[in-house]
């Protein structure tokens, strides 16, 4: 892809519409806990659907736009490390919970994967 005259590399193509993608799927999934509490499930699940939406319209063509140069564990672990990523802030800023250690204990099990599904 070329961007005002400059080529983007496939993988920061994937990154960052796997990462926007993440931000809507950690809204979707998580947020109506915050905002909808007082509304019936089902209500919830429509409004996380919609919201949903949005995810695919990027994950699809991230994935798409990976797998040209990545296989698909590859994608995979990028997709994890993503979410991770996008989750803990999310946690700690948007939903008030506590900075865990155990953030940081998931965060060095998904490099070890990242390394082992990586290495050449």
């Amino acid at each position: 892809m070329t961007v005002l005259g400059l080529h983007i590399p496939v993988l920061w193509q994937t990154v960052t519409l796997l990462a926007l993608s993440n931000v809507f799927m950690t809204f979707a999934w998580y947020a109506h806990l915050k905002n909808l509490n007082d509304k019936p499930w089902w209500i919830a699940a429509l409004i996380s659907w919609g919201i949903a939406l949005f995810e695919y319209l990027l994950q699809v063509p991230a994935n798409r736009i990976g797998n040209t140069e990545l296989d698909l564990g590859q994608l995979k672990i990028l997709q994890e490390v993503i979410t991770l990523t996008v989750f803990v802030p999310f946690a700690i800023f948007y939903m008030n919970q506590p900075l865990k250690l155990d953030y940081l204990w998931a965060a060095l099990c998904i490099l070890g994967a990242v390394y082992f599904v990586f290495r050449t």
